[in-house]
Parts: C-alpha cells; structure tokens; sequence
C-alpha cells in the first residue's frame, strides 16, 4: 500500500543492531510528530561467536564485523543519514576483547559503538513491540530469542511490569547442552531444567499479571512463525508483524519437527539456513515457557532491537528541552544551560560525574585537593563529552575549546582553564608541556589540572559503555596499591578494560597501582 507524508522529515538516523549472528542496520526518516519511517535496511552475517559466548573474538570474526560495518556505513553515508547510533549485546559484551573491537570500529569506520547492559536491551526491545504491534489491555509476555540471550518483558499497551535479559540465547544453550543430532530427551530435559533455575523471576513477574498471550520477536520466533504458516497455508506475503498461531498448532509442530536431523530441518519452508543447528534449543524453550505459563495465543513482532533504538532516540530527542530551575547557582545554571546546547551525553555524564566525585572523596586528602576542586570536578565531568556536538574525532579537543569560549557565568578564569584542560584529557594524550593550553598554565594550575584528569579519566573508563553498568563502587587503600571493588550490572569486561588502559595517570599522580575488582550483583 502507498503512503505519503506531507510533512517534511526533520531527521534521517540509522540504528544498527550488533547482535550475536549478524548485524542489522536501519535508516529511517524521523517527522516533528515522532513517527518514523524506513528509508533502507541492511542485514550482515557475521558470527561473532563461532568460539563460544564470552570468549575472545577472534581475528576473523573482527575482521567481519568490521568489515559489515564498513558496508553499514557506506549505506548510511550514501542515504545521508545524519547520526548513527550502534548497539552491541552479548557477544561483543561479553567477550574479553570486546573493547578492543569497539575502538578497532571508531579508529577504522568512524562508528561509536554502545554495548547496552540487558535491561536495556529489553526495554527498547519492549518499546519496539508496543510502537508496532496491537497489544492486548492486559499484559502480554513479550520475548525476543537471540544468539546470546533472552528478553523477556511483561507489557501491556501502557506500561512495562517486567523487564529482564536471561544467558539463555539459542546460540549459547546448543552450545552447552545439545551435542546430538537429532536432540536427545536427556538433552531436552537438561535445557528445562536450566530454565527452571533460570527463569524464577520470570514466573513470579507472570503469576502477578497473568497472560494469554505471548509476543515473540527477532528471527527465532519469526521462523517459527513462518514454519507454522506454510504448514497450516497461511503464509504471510508481506510481513510476519501480528502473525498469529495457538498454542495447539505450536505443540503439533513441535512434536513433528523435534525429532529430525539437521539434514530433515532444512527442508522445512521458513527456516533461514543459519538457523538449521539451532532450531532444537529455540523450540524447547517456546515450549517451555507456553507450557510453564499456560499460554494460548502466540503473535509475532517484526520490530526489534532496532526499532527500539529508533524509539528510544525520539523520545529523548523530541520530548527533552532546556529546563532550568531558577534557584540553581549561576555557575551550575550556566554549565547546565551549556551542555544541554550542545546535547550532552546526560545519563553517562552524571554517571562519571557522581563517579569522579566518589573518587575524589576518598583520595581528595592525600592529593591536597580543597573542596572547589570538586566542584570543577563535577563541572568537568558533566562537560566531558559535549565535543560530541562538533565531531566524535578530537572531541576531547573540541569540548576545551567550547569550554573556553562559552562564556560561562560566575568562573574565573583560571577555574574556566581547570575545567576546559580536565574535560581535555579525560581521553587520549595525558597532560604535556609542549600542548599549547596546557603549557600557559601556571605551576598550581597544572598541577590540580593532572589530579582532576587522573580521576575523570578512570571515572570516565569505569562507564565506557555509556550505561551506568557500575552499581556501586568501593575505594580500599594500602600502602602501595588503590583497589576499586565494583558492582555491576551485567558483565563488567567493558568498564574494566576502559579504566585500566587510562589508568596511568591515576598511578602516576597517586603513586600507587590502580587495580578494579568485581563484585557479581546476585541475580
């Protein structure tokens, strides 16, 4: 059907999905009202876990993700897409050079990756599913079956009542537990057992707001959903979104198609070819949960991940302005009215600030740092990334520039220096005397200059995801070392990796070695 749109689009992104298997990119024309639009799609084979879930990436694997991004980014540059917004989940999350991948991706495409925890994951993923499917007045269970992982969300046309990820994705439970072909009932009992265990939270959410109906997304579910429709002739010629089947039709499917080989599955009409070996693992759980949950109806979303990020950009995009509030101090109130002009990066910036400032308070005395330092500590850190507003390239550079040129009300001059020069180096190059602002400075100046960028630049590395992963954190001094224990969200590989390769400063103005601990958050 042909529609038009009168109005003129006031944006055109792309939003790329960096899952397990592959990568999909989509670029979409966004209008003054929040409705969006595909322009274009792109999907890439990549097979970033051919080793296994949170190994190391291997060479090749890099080589193809980066190689897919590349192409990515051609379309979305020939199509004039404006801003890129890239989302990594398991595979890149989880593996231990998955930060390596990340910078390989900004020095050699120009693309800066986010790799999201997986709360995050399912609440775009949530917003996805309500943005393009009719839900029911009650709550629906929405589940998206990937390589990795699982989310699941309890929504209904309103509201999440339940949001979590689950290490259950196809890829990784055939990894573990089915080594036959066809599956064997051990095997399959193993996996039912795993999801019991696994599942808890899940069931409680469910026996508070019981469903008839489960939502399924990504390309699991809509193989499924294609498979039961050849069978039953009722193969969808556009689009599998709000394709429907009962729970019955599932059960007969399962108990025809359970029991053959790889060889048998691949004559199946509706099954994607990379999906061959990990049917089994995907079946048993859809069986699982209509099972547990005594679901009836089962729907099918086409949009995902990459709608939700779609979605989650024009909510923060459309909906965010200027808002000040005037009892704030001059000083708070015109950094405030700076980083919102130049579309601060909010949540991370308040992250590493709150950060930075916990570190502070634990090292401010043996540092000889007064209490105004802090207070151009938070500014900096709030401050760090609005080079972004520029460019990504040299933003560090960019931000020190705007810094001193923004007029900032109630600073005085050498404070304005402090700050710009933190901001400057909470990346990159450390402190040098040959760097032009750096060098005008006075000795004092430098000085406080290099303990604020030494603790930003660890505040900064302990967020590289730019999703709040660190939960807590704890400081522990000795004599000849400065232990960080943190607790995470979800895998701190990321937030690690990005603290300790800018840890030599932090060494070098404390004089002591900077080790980071991880405390896992009981699920």
């Amino acid at each position: 059907m042909n529609q038009s749109f009168p109005r003129r689009p006031v944006k055109r992104i792309a939003a790329i999905d960096l899952g397990t298997n592959s990568f999909h990119a989509l670029i979409v024309e966004i209008f003054s009202d929040g409705s969006f639009y595909t322009v274009d799609k792109l999907k890439e084979m990549v097979l970033l876990a051919e080793k296994g879930l949170g190994n190391r990436l291997s060479d090749q694997a890099m080589e193809r993700g980066i190689d897919a991004l590349k192409k990515i980014k051609l379309l979305a540059d020939n199509q004039q897409a404006e801003t890129i917004l890239a989302y990594a989940t398991s595979a890149i999350r989880e593996a231990e050079n998955g930060g390596d991948f990340i910078q390989c991706v900004i020095d050699e495409v120009g693309v800066k990756i986010n790799a999201i925890p997986g709360r995050i994951e399912a609440e775009l993923i949530g917003l996805a599913v309500q943005h393009g499917i009719r839900m029911p007045k009650t709550p629906a269970v929405i589940m998206d079956i990937g390589g990795g992982s699982v989310e699941f969300i309890l929504a209904d046309q309103e509201k999440f009542h339940h949001l979590s990820s689950k290490k259950l994705g196809v890829a990784r439970m055939t990894a573990r537990f089915v080594d036959h072909d066809p599956i064997t009932q051990e095997e399959i009992d193993s996996l039912k057992k795993h999801f019991d265990k696994q599942l808890a939270d899940v069931a409680e959410a469910f026996a508070m707001h019981r469903s008839s109906m489960l939502i399924g997304s990504s390309g699991t579910m809509e193989n499924i959903g294609l498979m039961i429709a050849h069978r039953n002739n009722k193969t969808p010629n556009l689009t599998v979104n709000e394709l429907e089947f009962t729970d019955k039709e599932f059960f007969e499917f399962y108990d025809d198609v359970i029991g053959l080989n790889g060889k048998k599955r691949a004559k199946l009409k509706g099954l994607d070819e990379k999906r061959i070996k990990l049917l089994p693992a995907g079946l048993v759980l859809v069986y699982y949960i209509l099972k547990k949950f005594g679901i009836k109806r089962v729907k099918i979303s086409s949009q995902a991940l990459r709608e939700g990020i779609v979605l989650r950009f024009i909510k923060k995009e459309m909906s965010e302005g200027v808002r000040m509030h005037l009892d704030e101090t001059p000083r708070r109130r015109s950094v405030l009215e700076l980083v919102h002009k130049c579309d601060w990066h909010k949540d991370h910036s308040i992250h590493v600030a709150e950060i930075a400032l916990k570190l502070f308070d634990e090292l401010s005395d043996e540092l000889n740092l007064e209490f105004e330092d802090r207070e151009l500590l938070e500014y900096a850190s709030f401050m760090h990334d609005i080079g972004y507003h520029i460019s990504h390239r040299k933003h560090h550079k960019h931000a020190l520039y705007i810094i001193n040129n923004a007029d900032l009300k109630g600073f005085k001059e050498e404070e304005i220096d402090v700050m710009a020069n933190v901001a400057r180096y909470h990346r990159r190059s450390t402190p040098k005397s040959r760097h032009s602002h750096y060098k005008k400075l006075d000795k004092n100046v430098k000085n406080r200059v290099e303990k604020l960028s030494a603790i930003l630049r660890v505040a900064d590395g302990l967020d590289r995801s730019h999703f709040q992963n660190v939960r807590d954190l704890e400081v522990v001094k000795s004599n000849g070392q400065i232990k960080l224990n943190i607790e995470t969200e979800t895998d701190p590989n990321l937030e690690i990796w990005g603290a300790m390769r800018k840890r030599f400063l932090f060494e070098e103005v404390t004089g002591k070695e900077l080790k980071i601990i991880h405390s896992e958050k009981a699920e």
